[in-house]
């Protein structure tokens, strides 16, 4: 068994050495160039006095130098830790401590949040000095050694409760899910010859591991846009004779709004979705607008990450997320952990080798002693054998595929001088999906708009997190010990709608 994901950048660089891996707006990169750039970022880090096991925090947007960096930490033994780059000094410096870092990749863009973030944490700055020494040292990289269960990533993720916590990737987590993924029978997801338009942020685990993994197994190529316009990124999928589309909701909703975009994607073989509910509605325009169908699956960064999609059944389903990747195991449970007849509602739980180690440090909250992990999201398997999401028994909030925790925006809220009371609830969005609505109880003598409440959240929360809709009560529903019954506020909310 192969025991480090870095090795799959090797293999390509050995395979097909003069094959494009990565392509920019003014550079391209082949398998064999990548290979030496990742194995001077090793040697860099080893010449550091990094040793394996620390950890590499990364505030680094799509690049060639995010893949350089992130395979590169791996091949040293190393543990990535990926960092939104939206987030604010207050989120960063809580995964940088939390992992406990031993140093912190930046970019220029990220750098200002970075220095002040990582108190006592080195700082390498990509294009200064101490970047360069890192990536054109004479150190040798370390030999590929270690284990298949050594950690690989650590992914903070909102979990179902509480404080963003650390997912423990394994490097066997991860080959098992590309495994998974590659086993899949027609359509293939990914083929050697493919070029993927690789839109996603690659710090979120679909594009990190189902994306950038399968890139490096298959020795495909990637086209890596400076930031996502619908236009040019169109523009790109016809220069670079892009055969793969691997994004989000937000991209199809955005596309289906431009004329003429089925001629556009043309040369496209396969469009995939996740990250976050594809609506009925919105797959049944773009298909309609383009002839395309749009593949879709469900996972979660605990899964590293891909769990089902519907092209193992074959079927491109609206309101569906398909069927169990091979070598993964899905039932549907009640509250007592017994499966539920056939055709009811269940907590969806999960078995499989690409599921994680638990969470940061010790491993808490992962797998029980049968490999089975319960996901807190709710669904049905229809007549045909495929998977539909109905619900998530928590109060996680997804805004265009990344998690929000309404707990740590309240946290937020509660800063803010005069707010008494505040309850954070997801609503419906046309464009992201999910938006966060703040409803809040403020005192009697502060005057409190709702454009300054955004702007204080700002201060301390990434944007996607920040409430776009923000409601004053006088008051707010409590249940029995007191707390705020959500569940009253949605029924109210939907009481509205109708």
């Amino acid at each position: 068994m192969r025991a480090n994901i870095a090795s799959l950048v090797t293999e390509a660089a050995t395979r097909t050495p003069d094959a494009p891996a990565l392509i920019t707006v003014d550079r391209t990169v082949v398998w064999s160039e990548l290979e030496r750039m990742v194995r001077a970022v090793a040697g860099g880090l080893a010449a550091r006095g990094l040793v394996p096991g620390d950890r590499v925090a990364m505030l680094v947007g799509n690049s060639v130098e995010f893949v350089s960096s992130y395979f590169g930490v791996l091949r040293a033994g190393l543990v990535a830790v990926p960092i939104n780059t939206g987030y604010t000094v207050y989120e960063v410096r809580y995964q940088v401590e939390q992992s406990g870092a031993a140093l912190l990749i930046c970019e220029e863009a990220t750098a200002t949040v970075a220095r002040e973030a990582s108190g006592e944490v080195p700082v390498v700055t990509i294009g200064s000095d101490a970047w360069r020494s890192l990536t054109v040292g004479s150190t040798p990289p370390p030999e590929l050694s270690g284990a298949a269960e050594d950690l690989a990533v650590l992914l903070f993720t909102s979990g179902t409760s509480g404080r963003p916590k650390g997912a423990m990737l394994s490097h066997r987590a991860l080959f098992a899910n590309l495994d998974q993924l590659t086993a899949v029978p027609e359509p293939a997801p990914m083929l050697p010859d493919d070029v993927v338009l690789l839109i996603l942020p690659l710090f979120h685990s679909y594009a990190l591991n189902a994306v950038l993994g399968m890139l490096a197994m298959h020795g495909a190529a990637a086209v890596l846009p400076e930031r996502f316009d619908p236009v040019r990124a169109l523009a790109q999928v016809k220069r670079h004779g892009v055969t793969v589309v691997a994004t989000a909701p937000p991209v199809y909703q955005a596309w289906s709004e431009l004329p003429r975009i089925g001629e556009a994607l043309a040369g496209v073989r396969m469009m995939l979705s996740g990250a976050a509910p594809l609506t009925r509605e919105l797959h049944e325009a773009f298909t309609a607008a383009t002839g395309l169908p749009v593949w879709e699956g469900y996972g979660m960064t605990e899964a590293s990450p891909v769990v089902t999609s519907t092209i193992v059944s074959g079927r491109p389903k609206p309101g569906s997320v398909g069927q169990p990747l091979p070598g993964v195991e899905v039932k549907l449970c009640d509250e007592e952990g017994h499966e539920v007849d056939e055709g009811d509602p269940g907590e969806v739980v999960v078995r499989g080798p690409n599921l994680f180690s638990g969470y940061w440090p010790d491993g808490h909250g992962g797998p029980d002693d049968e490999g089975w992990w319960a996901t807190a999201d709710v669904a049905i398997f229809d007549h045909e054998g495929d998977l539909q999401l109905v619900d998530r028994r928590n109060d996680l909030i997804i805004v265009s595929g990344f998690n929000v925790y309404p707990r740590e925006v309240e946290e937020a809220l509660f800063r803010i001088p005069g707010v008494r009371e505040a309850a954070v609830m997801g609503v419906a969005s046309e464009t992201t999906g999910e938006a966060v609505k703040a409803i809040l109880i403020v005192e009697d003598d502060v005057e409190l708009d709702a454009e300054a409440v955004i702007a204080a959240c700002r201060t301390r929360l990434a944007r996607f997190k920040c409430p776009t809709l923000v409601e004053f009560v006088t008051e707010l529903p409590h249940s029995g010990t007191g707390k705020i019954s959500k569940g009253v506020l949605r029924e109210r909310i939907a009481g509205l709608r109708e």
